[in-house]
């Protein structure tokens, strides 16, 4: 079985570019914003997913996982744990390859869930911290 290391390497480097971004609003404040404009650095794609469908660092945004009209690699969720769950359904049902939860947010269920069927899954890791760690 792969190491969560194994694991993260994988979907940073390996899985695709198009990193759908779960919560991430125009609001400077909020962690998603900073996390994304060091994913666009590392040469990520993001896509903005928000009931707002806000543009974010220059990239159209989107109101749900469903609404994207392209295929997404890694779906990066910074909602509530009580949500989380159900956004990690949908990334398995628009067919991406990972699903990543921030730090913070732990559903040992969805977890299951998601691996179970075939994607790749970390929980409460930052892909921004990650990425400065791995350079």
């Amino acid at each position: 079985m792969d190491s969560e290391t194994d694991t993260v390497r994988r979907i940073l480097n390996e899985l695709g570019d198009t990193w759908a971004i779960v919560g991430l609003s125009s609001n400077e404040q909020r962690a998603a914003y900073g996390v994304a404009k060091v994913l666009q650095r590392h040469g990520k794609r993001i896509v903005p997913v928000h009931p707002k469908a806000e543009t974010v660092h220059g990239e159209p945004g989107y109101p749900s996982l469903d609404a994207i009209p392209f295929d997404v690699d890694v779906v990066d969720v910074f909602v509530n744990t009580d949500l989380a769950g159900a956004v990690a359904d949908e990334a398995v049902t628009i067919g991406a390859k990972a699903v990543w939860f921030q730090l913070g947010i732990i559903d040992e269920a969805a977890y299951e869930r998601t691996r179970a069927a075939g994607l790749d899954m970390v929980m409460n890791r930052c892909p921004a911290i990650e990425l400065s760690s791995s350079h």
